[in-house]
C-alpha cells in the first residue's frame, strides 16, 4: 500500500458533509498536499457583505473554529449585531454571529480592493492558519436558484428563509454557461493523485461545481482515481434536504441515485454498510463498491472513513 501521507488529493466539496470528511482528511494526509474545490453556488450578498457559506463552513471546520452543533458559524459566537440590527427594522432571517460577520467584512474589503474571490479565499485561509488550498469553482457569477411552488427563489432564501418547505421543482445553476473555472481548479485536478467528491449533497453542492465548464468533461477523461462518499444513507441525507429534493425531482433518495448521477465519471464508491444490498446495482454501472460505517459521528470517525475513502481510490490501480 502506497503511503498514504504523501498522496496530492483534490477535493470536491459544499456543506458541513464535506467540511467533516475533509477534517479527518487533513489528519490523514498534510494540509499542504490537499486542494479544495469549494462551491459557490450558495453564495450571497447581505447587508452589503459578500458571504460565502460553503467555503466559510470548510474553513472554520479545518480550522478548529466551526459550531459542532450546528456545523455551521464559529463556535460561542454572539449575536449582538443581528440584535441591533433588528432594531432598525431589518429581518435577520440569515444568522451571522459577530465573529462571523468579521469574515464578511474582511471577504469584502478584499473584493472591493480588486482581490478575486479566489484571492480572496486564499487570503482568509492565510489569516486562519491554514495551509490547504481552498480554490471557489469560479470567480465568475455562479448562483443556485430554487424553481418551486412559491416561484423562483435564490438558494439561501429557501434553504434558510423558508426553510425548505416549498415544493421544488427543478433546480438551476445561473451564470454556469459563462463561468470560467477559477485559476487553480483545473490544474488541481489534473495534478491530483487522487480525486474525492465529499460526501456532500449531490444536486446543490456538487452540482454546481461540474456545471462549470470543463470540469465534468476533465473528469470524464481523467485517468486519476475518482472516488466519493455517499452522502445517502439508509435512504436519508445526513445532513441537510438532499432526499427530500430528491424525492421532489422524482429521484429515489438512496445511494444508487447519487452513483446514477456520478456514472460518467466516477471509478469508486464508499458506500455505507447499512446500504449493502445496493453494491450489485451499484457495480452494474461499472463503478467498484467500497462499503463502510460512513456516519462521521467523531473526529476518530471522521479520520477513518478519509483513510477508507483513500484506500479504496488506490485500490483500483493496484
Amino acid at each position: 500500500m502506497e503511503d498514504l501521507s504523501k498522496l496530492k488529493v483534490t477535493a470536491l466539496a459544499g456543506g458541513v458533509g464535506a467540511a467533516r470528511f475533509l477534517r479527518g482528511l487533513i489528519e490523514v494526509i498534510p494540509q499542504e498536499n490537499v486542494s479544495i474545490i469549494g462551491n459557490v453556488g450558495d453564495d450571497l450578498t447581505l447587508y452589503g457583505l459578500h458571504i460565502s457559506p460553503d467555503l466559510d463552513i470548510i474553513m472554520y471546520t479545518l480550522a478548529d473554529l466551526v459550531c459542532k452543533d450546528k456545523g455551521w458559524g464559529i463556535e460561542g459566537d454572539s449575536f449582538k449585531c443581528l440584535n441591533m440590527l433588528s432594531r432598525y427594522g431589518f429581518d435577520p432571517w440569515f444568522k451571522l454571529g459577530d465573529m462571523d460577520l468579521a469574515t464578511h467584512i474582511y471577504r469584502t474589503y478584499l473584493l472591493r480592493s480588486g482581490l478575486t474571490l479566489s484571492q480572496a479565499t486564499l487570503e482568509l485561509c492565510k489569516r486562519l492558519g491554514l495551509k490547504i488550498r481552498l480554490i471557489p469553482v469560479t470567480n465568475d457569477y455562479l448562483r443556485t436558484v430554487i424553481y418551486s411552488d412559491a416561484g423562483r427563489l435564490p438558494f439561501q432564501e429557501y434553504f434558510v428563509k423558508r426553510r425548505c418547505e416549498p415544493k421544488l421543482l427543478s433546480v438551476v445553476f445561473e451564470g454556469a454557461e459563462e463561468a470560467e473555472p477559477a485559476p487553480g481548479v483545473l490544474e488541481a485536478l489534473e495534478e491530483a493523485d487522487v480525486i474525492i467528491l465529499c460526501p456532500s449533497n449531490p444536486i446543490l453542492s456538487i452540482g454546481p461545481i461540474l456545471a462549470v465548464k470543463g470540469i465534468r468533461s476533465l473528469l470524464r477523461k481523467s485517468l486519476r482515481p475518482i472516488v466519493a462518499v455517499s452522502p445517502i444513507v439508509a435512504g436519508k441525507a445526513l445532513k441537510g434536504p438532499a432526499d427530500k429534493i430528491m424525492l421532489e425531482l422524482g429521484l429515489k433518495p438512496s445511494a444508487l441515485t447519487v452513483a446514477e448521477l456520478y456514472r460518467d465519471f466516477l471509478k469508486v464508491f464508499v458506500v455505507d454498510v447499512r446500504d449493502e444490498s445496493l453494491k450489485p446495482e451499484v457495480e452494474q454501472l461499472g463503478i467498484k463498491v467500497v462499503l463502510t460505517d460512513t456516519i462521521m459521528s467523531d473526529l476518530n470517525k471522521q479520520i477513518a472513513l478519509a483513510r477508507e475513502t483513500l484506500k479504496a481510490a488506490l485500490e483500483i490501480h493496484m
